[in-house]
């Protein structure tokens, strides 16, 4: 039986090659996490629309080495001695103080390297565990898909589905039996090959209505805020809703169905009246889509500086839209934490399917979106 061997060039199948990649990737993955609050309000991000590379600082990998005692100090780090648990065996300075501030050191510091990272990695820390939250099944409405589902691991097949870790872990095992020959090689035998299919699978139907003031009291850094949070509401829904429609609504004193590239660079003008807002998007519901068939998100971005007479309106209807709607939320935008009329009035609104948050500044947008998106229920994603 013909056999093949690792040779020492193919470092693919060394476990230190492994285990470093390994750990690198994990490395990235908490820099990545560490640094989510702000790589999703960076507006050169969000403006690239999928094409941006971010560089983020990440800790080198440390290597095994060993350092040569210059000093020729005695008694450190031996094993045979008179030295007992808790004595003090040596130093990491000099005598003369040098390399413990107040001037130049002779050890050398933790190196730093920058890694790209695509919009992709990013996505991956920031949507797992996130949901569309109460989706249920829409009997008028019932939407087929194309997916690949992993089905089962055989002994043939293409080399492009060769599953490396257990064909090594295959040929670990055989290597370590007594009647083995305790030299690791690959065998033909030890082959092993992931098999996949193609599956029907069937979609919620689901429309998130996006409703963003536009009015002159948001000013750019409000609309900054807003612009964020429904960046990465879209890029969510694209990733792992498919049949999920979105309606964007830009209103100040008059509420437009807009389009999605005038929805995220609109500009500022005029004064506020919010049930505009909510109207066309309870229309919408009545005309468009319809609870029977859809699943219904609206969410709403404002600053709360609503016309005061106008709150007793923007309630009722706002009241109406979430009795149709799964989950609705509200965001106010506001760097003192100080809560509008509008926000006072829309606090009557029962909690069980409206959620309200407080943004203050960018390190709130993740709170936000976890606010609305974040969720323990089985269908969850990542």
């Amino acid at each position: 039986m013909t056999e093949m061997s690792i040779s020492r060039e193919d470092w693919s199948l060394h476990r230190k090659g492994y285990t470093d990649q390994a750990r690198h990737q994990e490395k990235i993955k908490e820099a990545i996490r560490d640094r989510l609050r702000e790589l999703i309000h960076d507006e050169s991000v969000i403006l690239s629309d999928g094409q941006k590379v971010v560089k983020i600082p990440v800790h080198a990998l440390d290597e095994v080495r060993f350092r040569y005692n210059e000093r020729k100090r005695e008694h450190v780090g031996q094993g045979d001695g008179g030295s007992r648990p808790g004595d003090v065996l040596g130093t990491t300075g000099d005598e003369d103080g040098s390399g413990q501030g107040g001037g130049p050191g002779e050890l050398p510091g933790m190196d730093i390297e920058e890694v790209a990272v695509s919009l992709e990695d990013i996505e991956e820390a920031l949507f797992r565990g996130w949901s569309l939250p109460h989706l249920e099944r829409k009997e008028e409405a019932k939407q087929e898909s194309e997916t690949d589902v992993f089905n089962d691991v055989r002994k043939k097949g293409l080399m492009s589905n060769l599953d490396k870790k257990r064909t090594i872990l295959n040929a670990l095992r055989r290597s370590a039996h007594p009647a083995g020959t305790h030299r690791f090689q690959i065998s033909p035998d030890d082959l092993r090959f992931k098999t996949w299919q193609q599956e029907e699978r069937e979609e919620m139907q689901a429309v998130i209505i996006a409703m963003m003031d536009t009015s002159g009291s948001m000013g750019k850094y409000e609309k900054e805020l807003a612009r964020a949070f429904f960046f990465w509401m879209r890029r969510f829904l694209k990733r792992y809703y498919e049949q999920a429609e979105i309606v964007y609504i830009a209103h100040h004193t008059e509420a437009k169905e807009v389009s999605e590239e005038h929805f995220f660079s609109r500009g500022e003008s005029g004064g506020t009246v919010v049930s505009s807002a909510y109207r066309l998007a309870l229309e919408l519901t009545e005309t468009r889509y319809s609870p029977q068939r859809f699943n219904i998100y609206p969410f709403h971005f404002t600053d709360g500086d609503n016309v005061t007479q106008d709150n007793p309106t923007a309630l009722k209807l706002f009241t109406e839209l979430i009795a149709r709607s799964n989950l609705a939320g509200y965001a106010e935008v506001s760097p003192y934490a100080r809560k509008s009329s509008l926000w006072q009035t829309l606090e009557k609104i029962p909690k069980e399917r409206f959620k309200q948050v407080m943004v203050r500044d960018k390190t709130d947008l993740l709170p936000a979106l976890e606010a609305f998106f974040l969720s323990s229920e089985t269908h969850k994603v990542g």
